[in-house]
């Protein structure tokens, strides 16, 4: 999918890709990580984080919005996308999960996403990546 801006950030797990893969598929824990207040609306089609499963969201001042999970590949991949609301176009997301060589899980998670307004789309970028850099190594203990 193309869009004018990527958040792309990397990040090495002590954990093995089973656990890191239920930590960021658990819609509520990922409340720290974005700053947000997070509620889940329904659960996946076959599985309670699976695909089909959406959360709301609500970041700061922002409009509340809503994200469904679109693909779900137990440890190994989540996708997402925005559904309902937000001042975002075409925002999807995808965490990649694989074995980082030490024993743990190494994730590469990028978001694409436009905005209505000139200049926006960069700087909620900035506010994305320095959120989840520094929220995401406290996912999993």
């Amino acid at each position: 999918m193309t869009t004018p801006i990527r958040v792309h950030i990397e990040h090495d797990f002590d954990s093995d890709a089973a656990t890191v893969f239920e930590a960021l598929s658990e819609h509520e824990n990922l409340g720290p990580v974005f700053k947000a207040t997070i509620r889940r609306v329904c659960d996946g089609q076959t599985s309670r984080n699976g695909a089909g499963s959406t959360r709301s969201l609500k970041i700061g001042p922002l409009p509340t919005f809503e994200e469904t999970t679109t693909v779900s590949q137990p440890n190994s991949l989540i996708e997402y996308k925005i559904t309902k609301g937000g001042p975002l176009r075409g925002h999807w997301g995808a965490q990649r999960l694989t074995p980082n060589g030490s024993g743990g899980t190494h994730l590469d998670y990028t978001i694409g996403f436009d905005a209505p307004l000139p200049g926006m789309a960069f700087v909620i970028g900035k506010i994305l990546t320095a959120a989840i850099t520094r929220g995401i190594a406290s996912l999993v203990p």
